[in-house]
């Protein structure tokens, strides 16, 4: 495996009045947890990218992280430094923000 985690975070657009993530922050989403990556010196073998939908548009804005596959809702940017630190440096998902599927 190329790298030891990869987010992903969704920043799909959808016609109004339909929820998606790209309205709600998901490429400032991205942006954030590349800087919090970038602090900690996680980066080249971390990495966080945009994707297209993760089929969970209503608990959006939504990120999964591999290779766990861990699918949290209703991220916050203020919830980026949170992730950052417990699950990728610490292994230890957030649980507040998981979501099952």
């Amino acid at each position: 495996m190329k790298y030891q985690k990869h987010v992903f975070v969704c920043t799909n657009q959808k016609d109004a009045p339909k929820k998606c993530c790209g309205a709600t922050h998901g490429a400032e989403l991205v942006a954030a947890f590349k800087e919090a990556m970038k602090e900690r010196d996680l980066l080249p073998g971390m990495r966080a990218q945009p994707t297209g939908c993760l089929d969970v548009c209503g608990k959006g804005p939504s990120v999964i992280v591999y290779p766990e596959g861990i699918l949290y809702g209703n991220v916050q940017l203020s919830d980026v430094e949170e992730i950052v630190q417990s699950h990728l440096v610490d292994n230890q998902p957030v649980e507040r923000l998981k979501l099952d599927f």
